[in-house]
């Protein structure tokens, strides 16, 4: 075994995993600008911190729930004129997580709601924060079989952990009593009885 194999598994072993898989070109990148030993000590921390923040939001991506990948740059603002590309874009400071505030889209279907409140959602991932994508009718479904099989409360704990809930179709209802019933509670954030700091995109 080679000095370098040696040096990725002990890497390896450390859970460095980005630094091991990438030493050979961050030697000779290294060497190529002849950086200092801080400086290359420096690189090799970046490189895998870097990957570990986009496996982080990669997974975080995949946790989301979201049933198709939509982003901003997509959207045809030129089409939906009753709201403007300035509205969306004011909202990726991601002050109304922040503010543990609610966006609410309002419209008929087909309009695009959907379609921003997924694309929002993931500039919001990138950032750094979770959250989760649910339909509406989905969630409540999910909400009785809780209740049914005796696990009420698990899935609202599992929402007070999160940094903001997307709920889809809002506005097909009615639904059962003893799931619909929730509905509210969670668009709201009072979840239990306590006032949870969420926030929604709906």
């Amino acid at each position: 075994m080679s000095n370098s194999e040696i040096v990725k598994n002990k890497y390896k072993s450390l859970r460095f995993n980005s630094i091991a898989s990438c030493l050979d070109r961050l030697v000779k990148q290294a060497h190529d600008n002849e950086i200092s030993y801080l400086q290359f000590a420096e690189m090799l921390v970046d490189n895998e911190l870097g990957k570990r923040e986009e496996n982080k939001i990669r997974l975080n991506m995949r946790r989301a729930g979201f049933p198709v990948q939509k982003e901003l740059e997509e959207f045809d603002f030129t089409f939906q004129t009753t709201i403007s590309k300035k509205q969306i874009v004011n909202l990726l400071d991601f002050g109304f997580i922040d503010n543990r505030e609610s966006v609410v889209f309002i419209g008929p279907p087909g309009d695009g709601k959907t379609h921003l409140a997924i694309a929002i959602a993931r500039s919001c991932i990138r950032s750094g924060v979770r959250g989760r994508f649910y339909n509406v009718v989905d969630l409540v479904n999910r909400l009785e079989a809780e209740t049914r099989a005796g696990r009420q409360g698990r899935l609202a704990d599992h929402l007070t952990r999160i940094d903001f809930v997307i709920l889809d179709e809002l506005g097909y209802l009615p639904f059962a009593q003893s799931g619909g019933l929730c509905v509210p509670k969670i668009r709201f954030c009072n979840i239990g009885g306590e006032v949870h700091r969420e926030s929604g995109v709906t």
